[in-house]
């Protein structure tokens, strides 16, 4: 059992976001339980209250809570990706019908922020070579969707 789960909170659309971040990440990605709203709660009855979900072995929890808390780009989740095949899928799937941002950033349709980066940004950022890493950052700074070519080419 995961010790800490990311509670994410949405105005209606946690079974739906939950169910498009499963199309998007597929396998071990999978819903894990939904709870409704009883008559006692502030929601509609019978409506949906949470929803657990696993996106690439990691669990979340979605909730319906209502407007008064939008996301912000202050949390974003980071993914991982190991070339640009990835990247590009990501980005193209979880930028729909969201906001593309720079260095990698998107917000998805529900306003959820995520970076998108290949495995390898980190050791090029770092790189015993100071003037390639600053080319690196700066090259960086300049994109959106990260290429990984025009990184490496930095």
């Amino acid at each position: 059992m995961q010790k800490i789960t990311p509670c994410l909170w949405y105005d209606g659309q946690a079974k739906e976001a939950a169910e498009h971040y499963i199309a998007v990440f597929g396998g071990d990605s999978r819903i894990l339980d939904i709870s409704y709203y009883g008559e006692e709660a502030p929601g509609e009855t019978g409506s949906v209250l949470t929803v657990s979900f696993r996106l690439a072995g990691q669990e979340y929890m979605g909730l319906n809570g209502g407007p008064q808390f939008p996301f912000t780009e202050a949390i974003s989740l980071s993914v991982d990706c190991a070339d640009q095949a990835e990247v590009d899928r990501l980005w193209t799937a979880l930028s729909e019908g969201g906001e593309e941002g720079q260095c990698g950033w998107l917000k998805d349709r529900y306003g959820v922020s995520w970076q998108i980066v290949p495995t390898e940004l980190p050791k090029l950022l770092a790189d015993p070579d100071p003037a390639k890493a600053e080319r690196t950052m700066k090259a960086m700074l300049g994109m959106r969707k990260l290429d990984i070519r025009a990184l490496r080419d930095a």
